[in-house]
């Protein structure tokens, strides 16, 4: 049986990331930062009538990440989908709240993705999935260390699929635009000082965005399709309107041509 590993299930697209995945048929480890939080994850893989073997997991934690993989045995699919928000401008961002969008939206994606790669490479098989962000390719007003490690985890992810790939290994990103989704209660939000006016303009274009967001169940489709999919591909939108956001920087939105000629280089 196909095993995967899906990264922040408490809620949103990740708990029906879950649940797709289990309804494919694959086992599916879901973790959580905290295991008092599994509650919905719980009700709703009851409702789905499908078992999930939720485990605790703090991403940006090296030594767990390492030794829940070592436990978990051979996984076939990784979703990277663990994620947190920031609001706030370079001058307002501490170094620390750099590096916590770092730690979680890169440094730990990164670790895990190094991780699974022997085994899947071994094998000769596996698929790796990162839930990243149309601010993955469009920077964003008061965005800017949430698209800054954003862009990363996608340049990284880029740069790794041609690589991985002679192994049978197909490395894909999903970006979505807004998801409706518990994410944007946790964002970290900068003192905003002299920006007031402008930050207020932005979270209320925001909070507009977010009242006709996307349900994260319809999200969850994209990525389940992407880690299951014959089909493979580089880079998806779960939304027209992601197709169109992402498109105001990418003319490319399979990411395909950019694969075509990075594979090239090493062919």
């Amino acid at each position: 049986m196909t095993l995967a590993l899906v990264t922040g299930t408490s809620s949103g697209i990740g708990l029906h990331t879950a649940i797709g995945l289990a309804r494919s048929g694959a086992s599916v480890i879901a973790t959580v930062r905290d295991l008092a939080r599994a509650d919905a994850l719980r009700r709703a893989a009851a409702a789905a009538g499908v078992e999930l073997d939720i485990r605790a997991l703090e991403v940006t934690d090296a030594a767990a990440s390492e030794a829940l993989i070592t436990q978990a045995g051979e996984i076939d699919i990784l979703v990277n989908n663990a994620g947190r928000g920031a609001v706030g401008t370079l001058e307002q961002m501490s170094d620390a709240d750099l590096q916590a969008q770092l730690d979680t939206n890169y440094l730990s994606v990164a670790r895990l993705t190094r991780l699974v790669l022997p085994g899947m490479r071994e094998r000769g098989h596996g698929r790796i999935v990162t839930v990243t962000s149309v601010g993955g390719a469009v920077g964003q007003p008061f965005a800017d260390a949430y698209c800054g490690a954003k862009f990363a985890v996608e340049g990284l992810m880029q740069s790794l699929a041609p690589v991985v790939a002679p192994f049978g290994i197909d490395v894909s990103i999903v970006e979505p635009a807004a998801v409706a989704s518990s994410f944007t209660d946790s964002v970290h939000r900068a003192a905003p000082g002299p920006y007031a006016a402008l930050q207020q303009a932005y979270l209320d274009r925001t909070a507009t965005s977010f009242a006709n967001a996307q349900p994260a169940e319809e999200a969850a489709e994209t990525v389940v399709e992407a880690a299951t999919t014959d089909a493979p591909r580089f880079r998806w939108q779960t939304s027209e309107a992601a197709v169109r956001f992402a498109s105001l920087s990418l003319s490319d939105l399979t990411g395909s041509r950019v694969i075509d000629v990075t594979s090239g280089w090493i062919r």
